[in-house]
């Protein structure tokens, strides 16, 4: 990557600076609102809760290039070793990363873009539609067991081999600033609606995998002190690990994840500089991110299921994990309800950060029919690698 000297600072004007950088090779995805969902987020779940009363405003990730926001940061890092290092350097050395999925296909997409050689490492439990989709974009595919030990071994004997610069997943500030342009063009989207409130957002709710998203998101939302923002996990197997971390006494970065979520984009730990925001503030906020909060793989089931039906949007099942919470969670509805004064509704940006799944992972997830059954459906579910184990450790998505 880019020097970490040369990075820009963390800060809402160097977002800006990386939005303008990229804006010709993204998408400008939508904006899109719905009045069912605000019917269901604002009703008791329970007899006995006093529910928030909450409008949702929906940043679709699902129809940005790759089908997801992390073409954001792969072209933001990209970019920043072009301008650091000359085309030519870059060209010769060529890229390499490790992932699951959807940062493999963007860093696929941005080093053919630019005619740069791109290496990608992919962990045997990636689902065959994110192999297939990174295998369009490059042809150096290579695949790995699914622990960490084993994808950095592998990133490293690429390394080795070719001199290819590690562009990783999340955990650097390019990478960060990238993501978070997301959250500066669902703001000024928002903004440009009929009945937007002035100051923004009242809260903003992203996924929390490696950190990159929801970093880039808190820090992009650093100098609006009436915007919270907050991280969205699963907690099947231990993957809320930014929750049980903030929880910890005194906070600590958990550093291994083992998880078979469903939301197979958020199977990692938190970075070490996305956790910095995620632990960090400032004068006008003295917290960027207010807290993290996690719900079960049925209730994304059930986001999933809503928002499909409902919206008739395709999305992935990370990408509606914090939809998931806004309708499940109890502290976190406690929370809105009890902040709100007599009549408020609060305006929430929710990130889709994905759309990369399948009618056969739907179909073996939800058990429909005759559907997908077997080692292909796990296959398709991400829940199986493709050598008949069920192992995902720090699985980068």
């Amino acid at each position: 990557m880019a020097d970490l000297a040369t990075c820009a600072p963390l800060t809402p004007s160097s977002v800006r600076s990386a939005h303008n950088k990229i804006i010709n090779h993204i998408h400008h995805t939508p904006l899109l609102t719905n009045r069912t969902l605000n019917s269901i987020a604002s009703t008791p779940i329970r007899p006995d809760e006093k529910a928030p009363q909450i409008r949702l405003y929906f940043k679709c990730e699902n129809a940005q290039r790759i089908g997801a926001f992390k073409a954001r940061g792969a072209f933001h890092a990209v970019l920043r070793l072009i301008d650091e290092l000359g085309l030519d350097e870059v060209r010769r050395r060529g890229l390499v990363t490790h992932s699951s999925g959807n940062h493999a296909q963007a860093l696929a997409l941005a080093g053919s873009t630019f005619d740069i050689p791109a290496h990608i490492v992919m962990p045997t439990i990636s689902t065959p539609s994110k192999i297939a989709g990174t295998q369009a974009y490059t042809s150096h595919v290579r695949f790995s067991g699914s622990t960490s030990q084993e994808r950095e071994a592998m990133v490293a004997e690429v390394m080795a081999e070719t001199g290819a610069i590690l562009v990783p997943p999340y955990d650097h500030p390019d990478i960060m600033l990238g993501q978070g342009t997301a959250g500066m063009e669902m703001e000024e989207q928002y903004l440009g609606t009929q009945g937007a409130k002035s100051e923004g957002f009242d809260a903003v709710v992203a996924p929390l995998g490696g950190g990159g998203l929801l970093s880039g998101t808190a820090i992009w939302y650093s100098d609006k002190p009436g915007t919270m923002v907050f991280g969205a996990e699963p907690n099947y197997q231990g993957g809320n690990d930014g929750e049980m971390g903030l929880k910890a006494d005194p906070p600590r970065r958990i550093e291994t994840v083992k998880t078979l979520t469903i939301a197979d984009g958020l199977r990692t730990p938190v970075g070490k500089n996305p956790w910095g925001i995620l632990t960090g503030g400032n004068s006008v906020k003295r917290k960027f991110v207010e807290s993290v909060y996690s719900v079960t793989d049925d209730q994304i089931k059930a986001a999933l299921k809503l928002v499909m039906e409902r919206m008739k949007v395709f999305v992935e099942p990370s990408a509606v994990v914090p939809l998931a919470v806004i309708l499940y969670n109890d502290e976190f509805r406690r929370m809105v309800a009890e902040r709100q004064k007599e009549g408020e509704v609060w305006d929430v940006g929710v990130i889709f950060s994905g759309g990369n799944t399948t009618i056969e992972a739907l179909i073996a997830m939800f058990g429909a029919g005759d559907g997908v059954q077997g080692e292909e459906g796990k296959r398709a579910e991400g829940v199986m690698g493709l050598d008949g184990k069920a192992v995902a450790e720090n699985i980068a998505g």
